[in-house]
């Protein structure tokens, strides 16, 4: 079985979307190890607050299976892709973490998980103590060297999980 990590984002319908993602999620691969959810601004364009969050679960499906799956997940969310990456979004599945695989195919590690505090917190927040498989230092150790100035993100109450 492989440890995979992915990050969700959502700034259309949030709640909604994040709730239906999470939903198709735990019926496609199972129980999942859910971050709480956090809020921050639209980075690299103008629009509406993110939700944010990262979940975990144990497969043993292929990558490529996974990665196909997941297009899917966001295609019945609504989403619509096109070219920029920087743009309002029903639901967004980033696949952070396949075991420890290094992979420029895949782009594994995702490079989020040490550029952005919206991605590294809620990693850190369900698995302090994994190890990324570059930078060779805990989530934990990761997050409390990370300058998050500017780079706001608040923790939101409100659970969008089961």
């Amino acid at each position: 079985m492989t440890m995979v990590y992915l990050g969700l984002g959502s700034n259309i319908d949030r709640e909604e979307s994040i709730r239906g993602g999470l939903t198709a999620l735990k019926s496609q691969y199972g129980e999942l190890q859910v971050s709480p959810v956090y809020e921050s601004k639209a980075f690299g364009f103008e629009g509406d607050d993110f939700f944010n969050l990262v979940v975990g679960f144990e497969s043993e499906l292929d990558i490529d299976v996974i990665e196909t799956q997941l297009k899917e997940i966001e295609f019945q969310s609504g989403r619509k892709r096109n070219d920029n990456s920087f743009c309002p979004r029903t639901l967004d599945i980033d696949l952070l973490l396949y075991g420890d695989l290094i992979c420029d195919k895949h782009e594994l590690p995702r490079i989020d998980i040490s550029e952005y505090a919206f991605v590294l917190k809620p990693l850190c927040d369900i698995a302090p103590e994994l190890v990324h498989p570059i930078e060779n230092k805990t989530m934990s150790e990761l997050w409390n060297n990370f300058d998050a100035s500017e780079q706001a993100i608040n923790q939101i109450d409100q659970s969008l999980h089961d």
